[in-house]
């Protein structure tokens, strides 16, 4: 008895032995194509902003864009309202519609009123933030993220490089400054890490650098940013987040570092390190301000004996 095929690749396999060679490879070609076809996502592609080249999924349902912390798609500008827009995506069709933002939305330079049909290729303009829409396989999605990556991300951590965890921090200053919302900052250094490079070499001191990162990454929340701004130094961005926040967070790290030893063919290697915290304040007119105390806390921690937390 012949058995029923389980699924469509397996019906496409089972249906084509008795086919020419070359009506095979056509076939098959054909089935692999509906499944990345099938695999491929609706996507707003950041084209100017703040966002520049990040890449946006937008799924099946409704999302909404806006920079409130659980917007399903988060632009951190002042000109962007909290609920700023929503999009609808049904049956492979997406919809944008504006929430009675402060600015308005566009659609290919053109203010809209109500719900709009969009298509491949709309423009969409929130303040200085210009986002296309396409529909991207997941090799296109690869694509642009990887660009991304390499623009923005520091290649031993995988953290944000110095630029744009700077950059970005500047951001969410000035928003925490005109909206006077909570923000606060972590700076932190590797103790005895120069001791690391002359004793292990510097092959272990990248190894310990990129166990650090994972580490980090793995105590953020979703809205936090981390990234590496010097050799061993690092910076935490908490919004939304006061120093009873704060504090907790550089501890917790802290003891997810001096907890576990990094692991190296010379063996196991004890690592700590040193966290100044800060929390905006009334007098902190500038980002620079701010991350100053931060650091001065940072080395105040240092002088204290290391592997501490210090406030600024």
């Amino acid at each position: 008895m012949t058995r029923k095929p389980s699924s469509k690749r397996e019906f496409i396999s089972t249906e084509t032995t008795s086919l020419s060679p070359e009506m095979t490879t056509e076939v098959r070609t054909k089935s692999e194509g509906d499944a990345e076809q099938a695999s491929a996502e609706w996507a707003l592609v950041a084209y100017a902003g703040a966002a520049l080249g990040r890449v946006f999924p937008i799924r099946a349902g409704l999302v909404i864009l806006g920079r409130a912390p659980d917007a399903g798609i988060a632009l951190l500008d002042g000109e962007v309202s909290r609920y700023h827009a929503r999009f609808r995506v049904e049956e492979g069709h997406v919809q944008v519609e504006d929430l009675g933002s402060t600015n308005g939305t566009r659609v290919n330079g053109e203010l809209i009123r109500g719900p709009v049909d969009l298509r491949a290729g709309d423009r969409l303009s929130m303040g200085g933030h210009v986002l296309k829409l396409v529909f991207l396989d997941p090799l296109e999605r690869t694509f642009h993220e990887t660009l991304l990556d390499l623009s923005t991300k520091d290649p031993l951590t995988g953290l944000a490089n110095r630029g744009s965890v700077l950059a970005e921090f500047q951001n969410r200053f000035g928003l925490s400054l005109r909206y006077d919302r909570p923000l606060s900052v972590v700076v932190c250094d590797l103790d005895h890490f120069k001791r690391v490079n002359d004793t292990y070499g510097h092959g272990a001191g990248d190894f310990v650098l990129h166990v650090f990162g994972e580490r980090l990454m793995g105590a953020l929340r979703e809205a936090d940013l981390a990234g590496r701004i010097g050799g061993e130094e690092f910076l935490m961005v908490l919004p939304e987040t006061d120093l009873s926040g704060a504090r907790p967070f550089a501890e917790r790290l802290r003891k997810a570092i001096n907890s576990m030893p990094v692991s190296l063919p010379s063996g196991a290697l004890s690592i700590t390190c040193s966290l100044g915290i800060a929390e905006r304040t009334a007098a902190d007119l500038e980002a620079g301000q701010l991350l100053a105390r931060a650091d001065a806390a940072m080395y105040q921690a240092k002088s204290g004996g290391r592997d501490r937390v210090c406030q600024g």
